[in-house]
């Protein structure tokens, strides 16, 4: 089985965009390089929420990265930027990646809302709304290819 993680933040303030985009970079990085990783995507939706679908070999890979690194120091910041603030895990039988709509229906039925110190009224009332089309481009992550090692190295 296949673990799946849907990530979904929403910024409180605009101001809060640079070092949001700047601590997603650094996630980024250490996602792709992080062993259990298979793939995932990152997109923004037309309501400005950003969201995160990403597939692992098992529940313990995805806590190794959301417990460590970047991530660990991104996470720090969510009382601070974010106003919404939801996840969701499931087990499915392949590494497919979701669609929007597949993570938005879980999100909204089995969806876990991070207890925030200023949330907005959605995030109260647990209301998401859909995401836009899936021909919207986001960021596709694969793990990174580990270059072969060389004669000297392996010695």
């Amino acid at each position: 089985m296949v673990f799946v993680s849907i990530t979904r933040l929403h910024l409180k303030s605009p101001r809060h965009l640079l070092p949001f985009v700047w601590h997603n970079v650094l996630s980024s990085w250490q996602i792709i390089n992080i062993s259990g990783f298979l793939k995932g995507k990152i997109f923004r939706d037309g309501y400005g929420a950003y969201w995160t679908i990403t597939t692992w070999e098992n529940q313990s890979a995805m806590k190794n990265y959301r417990n460590s690194g970047a991530h660990r120091q991104a996470m720090q910041h969510i009382q601070t930027w974010c106003d919404e603030a939801a996840v969701v895990h499931w087990e499915q039988a392949d590494s497919s990646l979701p669609n929007r709509l597949e993570a938005h229906c879980r999100m909204v039925t089995e969806g876990y809302f991070t207890r925030l110190s200023h949330p907005c009224a959605a995030h109260l009332e647990r209301k998401i709304p859909e995401p836009s089309s899936d021909n919207v481009q986001g960021l596709l992550l694969h793990p990174r290819k580990k270059a072969p090692r060389t004669v000297l190295e392996q010695i």
